[in-house]
């Protein structure tokens, strides 16, 4: 006859063993609750003997028990969470940012939370549902690369980034208002056409990209300071988007002219890579034909042959300043804005021009 009756328990060996909580290590190190959350919170310099501490950690690891942080968040009203605005994933520059943001938060128990804004500078805003309508709710702050104020406020909602939000900009205008933490690439353009008229360049033309940000107005101006009391010519510029296939097409309208430039001045290595295929689609050799320069110092220009002159860009020490900086912020402190030093970077793309 079949059993009848409740089931029959399944051996203790078959249950799922109960997750260990900070009582159980308690009582295993032989001490108060409260002295566990202390240890694991950091906060027993001057109240918990360093025995104690040892004690308490060797329980944990014994038990293998791990705290709820999420759990401890809310209790404090924090999540320790901060947002990484950038314009672009595709952008190598953009990836370096966030490494070197990340690796300055996880020193300090937070996480990053990256997003590619739909927003481009100097555009009209276009309508669409922002994930981070209500960012307050779920984020301590917020760092935001290459972008204008006005667009990050339409982007979070509201009139600004969520009320009392910390903020800190990157490579954005320093009279906006937030901290900032830029590169001086004034000082890289203007040491760059500097570069450029020792070798004997005096036709220059400028591909640029079609975005109205602060960094490319500041390289913009410095370009024309450079020029103007050297007697050189400004030939042309010309816009585009931000692709190497765009930027070759924008780039033959330059050098497809009766007296072309002798030097092409590149926003972005990305562009300069354009040029490079403009340039060979003429017939020119670089650099006897036609010098050619980038910004920012990406991989791509090593890749390139020859390898390119360009301004290189600390992009993980800003990503890492940057962090630094509103981490400050969220610990009460106000960080002062800085930037950070550009270099010039020659390589083989330029050389004097030819005589003609």
């Amino acid at each position: 006859m079949p059993p009848t009756g409740p089931p029959a328990e399944p051996p203790a060996t078959d249950r799922p063993a109960a997750r260990p909580t900070s009582k159980d290590v308690a009582k295993l190190a032989g001490v108060s609750q409260s002295t566990v959350s202390l240890v694991h919170a950091g906060k027993w310099h001057g109240r918990v003997s360093e025995r104690t501490v040892q004690a308490v950690h060797e329980a944990s690891g014994t038990l293998g028990y791990r705290p709820n942080q999420a759990a401890r968040h809310l209790r404090l009203g924090t999540t320790r969470t901060v947002l990484l605005v950038v314009p672009a994933l595709t952008n190598p520059f953009f990836g370096a940012v966030h490494t070197g943001a990340s690796e300055a938060a996880a020193r300090r128990d937070f996480s990053v939370v990256v997003y590619p804004s739909p927003i481009r500078a100097g555009t009209e805003l276009a309508p669409f549902a922002s994930p981070f309508a209500a960012a307050h709710t779920a984020l301590d702050g917020v760092l935001a690369s290459s972008m204008a104020l006005e667009s990050l406020s339409e982007l979070l909602g509201g009139t600004g980034p969520g009320p009392g939000l910390p903020l800190v900009m990157l490579d954005s205008a320093p009279e906006a208002g937030p901290p900032t933490v830029n590169v001086e690439v004034a000082a890289g353009m203007h040491a760059l056409v500097t570069h450029l008229l020792a070798l004997g360049h005096r036709r220059f033309a400028r591909l640029v990209p079609d975005i109205d940000g602060w960094t490319f107005t500041a390289r913009e101006n410095a370009y024309r300071a450079a020029l103007r009391d050297s007697g050189a010519v400004h030939v042309a510029h010309a816009r585009t988007e931000f692709s190497v296939h765009e930027a070759a097409e924008a780039a033959l309208t330059l050098l497809d002219t009766p007296e072309p430039p002798t030097a092409l001045v590149c926003d972005d290595d990305v562009l300069a890579a354009g040029a490079y295929k403009a340039a060979r689609r003429q017939g020119l050799r670089i650099p006897e034909d036609i010098s050619i320069t980038g910004f920012d110092d990406l991989i791509i220009a090593t890749v390139l042959e020859p390898e390119l002159t360009t301004v290189r860009l600390p992009a993980h020490r800003l990503g890492e300043t940057g962090m630094t900086a509103l981490l400050d912020l969220l610990d009460g402190r106000r960080p002062e804005s800085t930037s950070l030093a550009a270099e010039l970077t020659v390589r083989g793309s330029t050389a004097p021009p030819a005589r003609r």
